[in-house]
């Protein structure tokens, strides 16, 4: 065992422990790998988004599950595997019931975008702020808004958006993650 997998269980066994940092550089270090593995298999920028999220939500609550006789990275590709066949499940299963409801799958599409914050702009940082997270899609904005516009609790914009407070965690810490690279994009 080298020096970078004892580093990397230091910060599982932190992560097991509540610590936020020992998530954060989880998410940090295997984001990508979970990511591309699910982009290669949906073919769906969105799909592999929600379905990462998703995967690190439930490492997250299910880390103290996790057996460090396998790898961690094995570990969370495992995890987004089911929860991609339980999206697929799920979907033929909608599908089903709207045929045989409505003898015909027709796909509605909602506008989730929030709206624009421009009563909020009085000072030109807040302009620019606000500009700079509307460059973010438009699930990460709406968690951004809700959080830091509007104030709410993790709890409430959990109910708000329907959806585990575990993925609105991950989602918040990778939405500011995005906007801080946005943000030093723009100001160099």
């Amino acid at each position: 065992m080298n020096s970078t997998d004892n580093s990397l269980q230091s910060i599982i066994e932190k992560a097991k422990n509540g610590n936020q940092k020992a998530f954060s550089t989880l998410l940090d270090t295997f984001w990508n790998e979970v990511y591309g593995f699910q982009l290669k298999r949906t073919k769906n920028e969105n799909d592999a988004e929600d379905i990462t999220i998703r995967t690190f939500s439930k490492a997250f609550d299910k880390i103290a599950s996790y057996d460090d006789a396998f790898e961690f990275k094995t570990w969370l590709i495992t995890i987004s595997k089911n929860l991609h066949v339980d999206l697929i499940r799920k979907r033929k299963k909608n599908i089903f019931e709207e045929i045989s409801q409505h003898g015909d799958a027709v796909k509605k599409v909602l506008d989730e975008s929030p709206s624009a914050e421009d009563q909020l702009i009085i000072e030109q940082n807040l302009a620019n702020l606000l500009t700079h997270i509307k460059e973010l899609k438009p699930h990460y904005q709406k968690v951004i808004n809700l959080r830091f516009f509007n104030e709410m609790s993790y709890a409430d914009i959990a109910n708000e958006l329907n959806e585990p407070v575990n993925n609105i965690k991950v989602k918040l810490l990778r939405a500011k993650k995005l906007l801080a690279q946005i943000i030093k994009r723009n100001t160099n």
